[in-house]
């Protein structure tokens, strides 16, 4: 129950129902905050208990300075929980752990139980085994059982063992896709009260339910454990960025452009740590779709959330979605009620401005490994030409081919597809002394079926229409489709090279491709469905054709990835591809045409018609006018009435899966999927003081945006790695070890997968590539993977720092990144900047998060990684204050002072725990 200090409990009624709400207007200057903040606002009042949330923190947030840095901790009570089967599997695996540590410490099993409805999607498992054939989804879907039956049968006992917890079985559609189209409320209700829907979620893209006014973010699996044990969130009251809209966006450009053009200014502005707020007469021209396409790259430009305000169009969204009048009503009314209705005339105060024409989108791509190089479409042959000289040896761009020799085509004179500059200006020059010789080393292949080919640097070889971001806008998804239409009538087809797969976000894009009458033109050009799940954007691209792999790797060639995702990071993904851009699905299908980066789409053909031709981009480009036609015919509200009507029960596959029962879980000892993990083990009541790091070594020395990628991988395991030297010794054969991700349940995997992306980079052993580093324990220090060096270091008992630069953890909200990481003994971690979620990770996990001075860095202080480490001071916090530094000293006389990231008291508790679920099983068994 509310203390209720400024008198704020209310009752809404709407129609026949009443509700209790908390009035916003209570609470003085609460109409002049932004939306983020009034929804925070409500949030204190209605969790109001005296001691985590008190009349002190509703006063400061009603009277938010919008110019001040963020000082002022709060606790966030999220009203639910959302995750994908990736991080979600280790979420059930701790609970059920911490279910037999309170058995062991006296306490009650039963206590170790969501208290906010938590639901899990299963779609991070599929990979894209089969493909470009009409059984390949059935075909996928059976080997994604085969690989992960352990693991289901686990997540099954889960849904029967924990109450509010609920299960959305595979093969059904992507994690954030589903939250928008049915999980997600808007205006929850519950035990009588109506109030704001917020949810955090382990998947970073959470941030996807922002486009429907629905606050909440990407939290570490740790974090979200937390909050389903009913444990706030503790944070800063933030910086809110306004982000004005006006205007309308072009022919020719679509919503991937616009989050792409989005994605480049937040990230050049800073945006990190802050929430981003969508305003303006252009909110209005914005469609649902396309907002959640925004908010769904939120960790891109790296805010905490980028949200728009409830108007009209999220009303028509819900109605669309099949959400019943009951709840459209409420939503309104309560908005209204609470001044959270969208108001355009209004100039809301916010702590930074920006502003966009969407009239000045342009066609866009971005890579090859970061989603904020945005390049315009008409600079994509140019631009990769630069950049393949970072992945191609000096002597492949010498054995290059003169632009000049080039066959010259004349350009598209489509409007839509002219050429500019990145910035919008000018014309694109094109001349032969700007793009001088192109790499070229041409490798001859026979493909299975005879056909003969050859591919070259910058050949496409993955063209995936896949991920959240994209597959939940019907625009853009109808958009390719038609371009298939159109290509497949003009006589065209894929390139015999590139591996097209086809993974929407749920079964409602299919549902209105088969209405349109588009799924033949896709699956002509090889687009069939492979699943309804992330595939190649978490990095289940699966394996390339024996024989296009063979070819790469002869002739060490820097071949391309296009697809619609969200992720292009290096390692990411494929093993055999080095650069991977993302673009809009359209797009996707027209380079599968091109079958190259090497070529300018905007300008010269894609192929040859059946009437001898040259075919461009231009010719096969649907109109908006054309997407709409289709959109208004083939979409309506009963496509997702059905496709919802049952999402828990899943099909006869899920239904006949072996269930276990029992309070507590019964693990199995030669399981290699799910293993009870060591974090309580030897763990008291109370917890230990917490100690200086002293005799410390470098177990990695990373550069600027090392990803929670690099450091804990989710794609394929190499045989040769120590993860897979212990599956092998497990007796799994090599066709079975499915990947990283879907083997999250298992820390013995995770350990030994934790630093050992293909593409990390190590100082420490310069020359190598991948999960290497040098042990310090043998004479010499010969380089070796950092796993094993990890045990000898363990066996010495010597703890462990890793030194990163800036950027460091940024990416997904990956929390074996800090588990894996401190499961390695590393006991702190010294960077020049982190991304939120893995800083707050590493805390959870009870790892150090430090700072170089500013301007300074590991490479400025003379670090080279050989040193011994020191850190002292850290004991002010067995004093119950956080020290602002503490001393770093090595013994080569390097000192300094280490910016402490501990940044609220809440965080404090957790790492003088010894980790959040350390804190949280104290506190239940203290109760």
């Amino acid at each position: 129950m509310s203390a209720n200090s400024f008198g704020s409990r209310d009752t809404l009624r709407v129609g026949d129902e009443s509700y209790e709400i908390f009035r916003l207007d209570a609470v003085e200057g609460s109409e002049r905050l932004p939306y983020s903040l009034k929804v925070l606002l409500e949030n204190l009042l209605r969790t109001e208990d005296g001691a985590n949330v008190t009349a002190e923190h509703i006063r400061a947030l009603g009277n938010w300075d919008a110019s001040a840095q963020p000082s002022q901790e709060i606790q966030f009570t999220p009203a639910r929980v959302i995750m994908q089967d990736f991080t979600g599997v280790p979420c059930v695996v701790d609970l059920a752990t911490m279910r037999e540590a309170v058995s062991d410490l006296g306490g009650d099993p039963a206590k170790i139980n969501p208290l906010a409805p938590a639901e899990l999607v299963i779609d991070h498992s599929v990979i894209v085994d089969v493909f470009g054939r009409p059984d390949a989804f059935e075909r996928n879907v059976e080997i994604e059982y085969e690989r992960n039956r352990e693991r289901y049968q686990f997540l099954r006992w889960g849904q029967t063992a924990f109450d509010e917890f609920k299960v959305v079985p595979p093969g059904t559609g992507i994690v954030h896709q589903a939250n928008i189209e049915h999980l997600a409320r808007v205006t929850m209700v519950r035990n009588g009260q109506a109030y704001p829907d917020t949810c955090v979620g382990t998947d970073s893209h959470t941030t996807m339910q922002n486009g429907l006014g629905i606050l909440g973010w990407g939290v570490g699996g740790i974090e979200a454990e937390a909050a389903m044990l009913g444990q706030p969130i503790s944070m800063l009251i933030p910086r809110v960025v306004g982000f004005k809209l006006s205007g309308e966006l072009k022919p020719g450009t679509t919503a991937t452009d616009l989050v792409l053009t989005i994605t480049e200014m937040l990230r050049k502005h800073g945006v990190v740590g802050k929430f981003v707020e969508f305003y303006g007469e252009g909110v209005a021209a914005v469609p649902l779709a396309n907002r959640a396409t925004i908010g769904n790259m939120s960790p891109e430009f790296g805010s905490t959330a980028a949200i728009f305000p409830i108007d009209d169009e999220t009303i028509r969204y819900m109605k669309l979605t099949g959400r019943g009048k009951e709840q459209t009503d409420l939503v309104e009314a309560y908005a209204k009620a609470q001044g959270l209705w969208h108001d355009p005339s209004v100039e809301p105060v916010y702590s930074e401005y920006l502003e966009l024409d969407l009239a000045d989108v342009v066609p866009s791509i971005a890579g090859p490994k970061r989603p904020q190089d945005r390049i315009a479409l008409s600079e994509a042959k140019p631009t990769w030409r630069k950049n393949v000289r970072d992945y191609v040896h000096d002597d492949g761009i010498e054995n290059g081919v003169d632009e000049a020799s080039a066959e010259s085509f004349p350009a598209s004179d489509s409007p839509a597809f002219s050429a500019v500059s990145a910035d919008g200006g000018a014309p694109a020059d094109h001349t032969t002394g700007r793009l001088g010789r192109r790499p070229s080393n041409p490798v001859k292949v026979t493909l299975a079926d005879g056909t003969e080919t050859e591919i070259d640097h910058g050949s496409v070889v993955i063209a995936a229409i896949t991920s959240c971001t994209n597959t939940s806008n019907p625009s853009v998804m109808l958009g390719a489709a038609l371009l298939a239409k159109k290509a497949v009538e003009k006589g065209l087809s894929r390139k015999p090279w590139v591996k097209t797969s086809l993974a929407p976000g749920s079964k409602v894009v299919t549902d209105y491709y088969e209405r349109s009458g588009l799924t033949p033109y896709l699956d002509k050009l090889g687009f069939n469905l492979v699943g309804y799940g992330c595939t190649t954007c978490i990095g289940n691209s699966g394996p390339l054709p024996e024989e296009i792999s063979k070819a790469i790797a002869d002739g060490d060639l820097a071949v391309t990835s296009v697809l619609s995702g969200n992720r292009n990071f290096e390692g990411r993904i494929n093993p055999d591809v080095k650069m991977n851009y993302l673009a809009s699905p359209p797009l996707v299908v027209a380079y599968a045409l091109a079958g190259s980066m090497d070529i300018d789409i905007t300008t010269e053909p894609l192929g040859t018609g059946s009437d001898g031709e040259p075919v461009y981009l231009a010719d096969i480009w649907p109109s908006a006018e054309e997407i709409q036609e289709v959109m208004d015919s083939a979409i309506a509200s009963d496509m997702y009435e059905q496709a919802y009507s049952d999402v828990f029960a899943g099909d006869e596959r899920w239904r006949s899966l072996p269930t276990p029962t029992g309070d507590t879980f019964e693990w199995a000892e030669d399981s290699t999927y799910v293993r009870k993990p060591p974090y309580f083990e030897g763990m008291a009541e109370t917890p230990e003081p917490v100690t200086d790091i002293v005799g410390a070594r470098v177990l990695a020395k990373l550069g600027d945006s090392v990803t929670t990628d690099h450091i804990s991988p989710a794609g394929a395991i190499k045989a040769d790695s120590p993860a897979g030297r212990y599956l092998k010794e497990h007796g799994v054969e090599r066709r079975d070890f499915n990947s990283y991700g879907s083997r999250r349940g298992n820390h013995e995997v995770m350990i030994r997968g934790t630093f050992a992306n293909i593409r990390l980079r190590n100082q420490i052993a310069p020359g190598t590539e991948g999960g290497y580093t040098r042990d310090f324990t043998q004479e010499g220090g010969p380089v070796t993977y950092i796993y094993d060096a990890a045990q000898n270091y363990a066996a010495q008992g010597t703890p462990l720092v890793v030194l990163g630069g800036k950027e460091y953890g940024s990416g997904s909200s990956r929390d074996w990144a800090a588990k894996g990481t401190s499961l390695l003994g590393v006991r702190a971690v010294i960077t020049e900047s982190y991304e939120r979620i893995h800083r707050s990770n590493l805390i959870g996990m009870g790892v150090l998060p430090l700072q170089f001075p500013e301007g300074q860095s590991a490479d400025s202080l003379g670090l080279t990684g050989e040193e011994t480490f020191s850190i002292t001071g850290i004991t002010e916090l067995n004093e119950g204050r956080v020290p602002a530094t503490v001393k770093v000293s090595t013994d080569t006389g390097v000192e300094f002072d280490a910016v402490v990231r501990i940044d609220t008291p809440g965080e404090a508790d957790y790492y003088r725990n010894g980790g959040i679920l350390q804190y949280v099983l104290r506190q239940l068994i203290a109760k």
